[in-house]
Order: C-alpha cells, then sequence, then structure tokens
C-alpha cells in the first residue's frame, strides 16, 4: 500500500477546485494510457462540491470513456434528495456526455431487489465481480473518522466482504450500502477529502497510522497513491507535504 500524501489548501473552494483539476487529468492520463478509465464517487457537501468544480473543468476528459461507480449509498428511494447518486447526477453526471450504461448505481430501497439491502449489496458485490479494480477512488471522512459507510468499530469495518448492508448508522439514514476497505484497498489511487476543524482530528490519526478499526479512513489506502485533499482547518493535527 502507498504511504499517503498530504495535500492543504487554504479553503473549501479552492480544495474543490485543486482536486477537480487534478481528477481530470488523472483520469485522462488513464485513459490516453489504457482507452478507458474508472472512478469511484463518493457524497458529501465537500465530495458534490468537487464534483460541480469536475463539470467545470472537464472539457479534456472523454466521458463516453468512464466508468463511474459508487462507494457508499443511503439505501433510499430512487432521486431521493440524500442518495448519492441523486447528488452527483445533479452536480456532475446530468451534464457531461456519459454513457448511461457505464454508471453503476446501487440498488434503492424502491427498486427491482425490494426493502432489502442485503440484496442491494450483494447485487453490487457481483457487479465488481471478483476483485474490481477501480483507477481512482474518491472518499469523504466523516468527524469520528468514518470513511465509505464504514465506521469505527462496526461490523463493516471487521468485514472481509466486497459490498456490505449497513444498518443503525450512527448518521441517518441508518441504512445504507457500502464498499468494504479491503474493496477500497484494490484502487489504484484513493483520494480522500475534508474539510472543517471537526475533521482535524480523526485526520491527523488517520494520517498518522492510528487502527482502521478505531478511524476507518486509516485503513482507506490506494495500491499505487493514496491522497489526502485538505484545507487549513481540516490539517491542523497533519503533517503536511
Amino acid at each position: 500500500m502507498s504511504a499517503p500524501e498530504v495535500v492543504v489548501h487554504a479553503d473549501a473552494d479552492a480544495l474543490a477546485t485543486a482536486a477537480a483539476a487534478r481528477l481530470v487529468a488523472a483520469l485522462s492520463s488513464v485513459q490516453r494510457a489504457k482507452g478507458s478509465v474508472s472512478v469511484v464517487l463518493t457524497g458529501g457537501g465537500t465530495g458534490i462540491s468537487v464534483l460541480r468544480a469536475v463539470r467545470a473543468a472537464a472539457s479534456t476528459l472523454d466521458w463516453s470513456r468512464v466508468d463511474v461507480y459508487w462507494g457508499d449509498e443511503r439505501f433510499l428511494p430512487a432521486g431521493h434528495a440524500d442518495r448519492n447518486e441523486t447528488q452527483a447526477r445533479e452536480a456532475l453526471l446530468d451534464h457531461v456526455a456519459v454513457d448511461p450504461a457505464r454508471v453503476h448505481p446501487m440498488a434503492p430501497s424502491d427498486g427491482d431487489l425490494g426493502d432489502d439491502p442485503d440484496a442491494a449489496a450483494a447485487a453490487y458485490a457481483e457487479l465488481l465481480g471478483d476483485s474490481p479494480v477501480f483507477d481512482v477512488l474518491l472518499l469523504g471522512v466523516g468527524e469520528e473518522g468514518h470513511t465509505l459507510s464504514v465506521f469505527p468499530d462496526s461490523p463493516a469495518v471487521h468485514s472481509t466482504e466486497p459490498v456490505v448492508a449497513v444498518r443503525d448508522c450512527p448518521k441517518p439514514p441508518p441504512t445504507r450500502i457500502s464498499l468494504t476497505l479491503p474493496t477500497a484497498r484494490l484502487a489504484t489511487q484513493v483520494w480522500l477529502m475534508a474539510t472543517g476543524a471537526g475533521k482535524a482530528g480523526p485526520v491527523g490519526a488517520a494520517v498518522s497510522g492510528v487502527s482502521e478499526v478505531d478511524i476507518p479512513a486509516a485503513g482507506a489506502r490506494g495500491v499505487e497513491a493514496t491522497v489526502w485533499f485538505l484545507d487549513e482547518a481540516a490539517a491542523a493535527k497533519t503533517a503536511r507535504s
């Protein structure tokens, strides 16, 4: 696994602009080398701000050759405003020439699989296959150190399954679908993004290498690169590069 790179920006807006430009460049580079590229999207305020900034910087990317996945999802009806998919479509995907067949959302609670998060998790695992490899996986970080929908000392943080149903989340909504940390660690690059003073403690702990059971974000590392995009407040307890 790669050692973390810490990149600090003045504020959340500067972070979103810089991360978006770097993401478009990274995806374009992989496209030139391989023909297509895969990206795993995240939700949250910072993650969606980055997607809006990508929309403004996306002219160099051939969106028809991008495979889009999600790291986690709130198990809610299709189109619900709190679903990561809904927010990503409004921020970016509805405005670029992405191939609908290459966009892979997690099942909603009112979909063909019914209100069954275990079935939804199993279906996403089947879609990904035995050893999914993502080119870039985007992640947010919570104030208690969660990433994806993997919370401290929860069943999900101990799971070796590729995708899990998460129940009784300490943050609403309580039921979610999530990739696990072992799946995240298959990604070529993992980018974690955090803003605000409330994230400083868990971010500092994660970068220093604490147990992923205590701070799940510490267990999210890419095969070739792990990059932390932080604003000044979130970086307050972190050694900087």
